[in-house]
């Protein structure tokens, strides 16, 4: 395609740029256009997703039949099923008069559906037969219905992590991904962010009937070091705020910084500061270092720990070991317990204890000190371990191997299903029959 055809493609749509990668997915678009391929675009919300399916449809030979967006995210769970393959009369309450669905309205022309990762499951195994077949029910009905549509699909999100998380069919994902488009985000098309803010400014100055902004060389610079996670949305917001509340109409750097947030004004990764961030981000990174922290502290305790049974097994006297756990008392301060040294012993006694100790270590005093280097790796220094901890273990397991195959049985095998009914992921219940050789079930 050449660029005067890109150009002509651009005006008639209302795309400005001329970044490579807008130009390369405009090019895509035209080239898939004729055919009746289904096309997945990728893109960040407010990156202009939907003038891409209007380019698709417009040059297709569907082009004088109807076209309609929807945004899979707005519609309700509940409701969606019915939105989009119709309902019968009566088949849920409220449900006074059959309805068509999009599938059948748009018989003959194309369907967008915005943020296709937002559709339930349930809805996506529906889709799948549409894309496959042409063959969709209505919602309280088991006569099946043909319809001829084209499908144009939008994501916001990384479909293929949401296959992974069990949150997207696999199946649909390659059925939608026959050609992907890649919208680039405003922030990686350079003078481009210019480019629209003077269109924007020009725009809401017609509307508003005042002057358009005009910004400073440095101005530009600003605007287009600005990341713009909002996007095209958000660069056409700033432009209108400015237009609408800005006393002198020409803006320079210092002015326009007050519309653009402080946080977001540089493309630099952002530190975590000691008083954390903002919102749920905020609360995720002090739950992590807290988590750390917790980790870092039980190892320390561990590493401690394990040189205070060796110091005693070295060989020292009831007395000198009966020091040392008293200088070490910090450790056992979340037992609930008070450690003893005495007759020769280690014992646990405490409230929880009922004057019976269960486990001693026994000191071992012909130990040297290159002997005491790997004590702790020797099974006999912990000795009067009762039996019924194994077996309690072994009884544990066997539980949780009945549990998993009595939910396999009850979901016909289903493994997703049974994950869901035990509480746990996919992946855990993978792992679990992989330990218990059961992944010939």
């Amino acid at each position: 395609m050449t660029p005067s055809e890109i150009q002509s493609i651009k005006q008639r749509f209302g795309i400005i740029g001329n970044a490579p990668a807008l130009n390369y997915a405009i090019q895509v678009a035209a080239q898939v256009a004729p055919t009746d391929m289904t096309v997945l675009i990728s893109g960040e919300s407010g990156s202009g997703k939907e003038s891409f399916s209007k380019i698709i449809h417009a040059l297709s030979p569907r082009k004088h039949g109807q076209f309609i967006a929807i945004n899979c995210g707005a519609i309700p769970e509940g409701t969606i099923d019915s939105e989009l393959f119709g309902h019968e009369k009566g088949s849920f309450t409220g449900a006074q008069e059959a309805r068509k669905g999009y599938f059948e309205v748009t018989n003959g022309g194309t369907i967008f559906l915005d943020e296709i990762g937002e559709m339930p499951l349930g809805t996506q195994a529906r889709l799948l037969r549409v894309l496959e077949n042409g063959e969709f029910i209505r919602v309280g009905s088991s006569k099946v219905q043909k319809t001829d549509v084209r499908v144009v699909a939008a994501t916001n999100v990384n479909l293929l992590d949401a296959v992974r998380e069990g949150k997207f069919r696999e199946d649909l994902y390659y059925r939608l991904n026959t050609v992907p488009i890649t919208v680039p985000p405003l922030r990686e098309r350079g003078d481009d962010i210019y480019l629209l803010f003077r269109k924007f400014a020009t725009d809401f100055a017609e509307r508003y009937r005042v002057k358009p902004i005009a910004l400073s060389p440095e101005a530009v610079t600003e605007l287009q070091r600005f990341s713009f996670p909002g996007n095209i949305r958000q660069l056409k917001n700033v432009a209108e705020q400015m237009s609408v509340l800005e006393t002198e109409r020409d803006v320079d750097n210092a002015r326009l910084r007050q519309y653009l947030p402080a946080e977001q004004s540089s493309r630099l990764p952002m530190l975590l500061s000691a008083s954390g961030t903002h919102g749920a981000e905020a609360n995720s990174y002090s739950e992590r270092d807290l988590l750390y922290k917790v980790l870092f502290d039980m190892r320390r305790d561990m590493t401690d720990l394990k040189k205070m049974v060796l110091d005693m097994a070295a060989g020292q006297r009831p007395a000198e070991a009966q020091e040392l756990l008293r200088q070490n008392s910090h450790l056992f301060n979340n037992l609930n317990v008070a450690p003893v040294y005495e007759n020769n012993r280690l014992s646990r006694s405490g409230p929880a204890d009922n004057g019976t100790a269960d486990y001693f270590i026994t000191p071992r005093p012909e130990m040297t000190v290159e002997d005491a280097a790997t004590y702790e790796d020797e099974p006999q220094r912990v000795e009067d371990i009762p039996h019924e901890t194994e077996e309690e273990t072994l009884s544990l397991e066997a539980k949780e191997k009945e549990m998993i195959m009595k939910a396999l049985k009850k979901h016909h095998n289903k493994r997703k299903y049974a994950a869901h009914d035990l509480g746990i992921s996919e992946r855990t219940l993978y792992r679990k029959l992989k330990q218990y050789d059961l992944e010939q079930l």
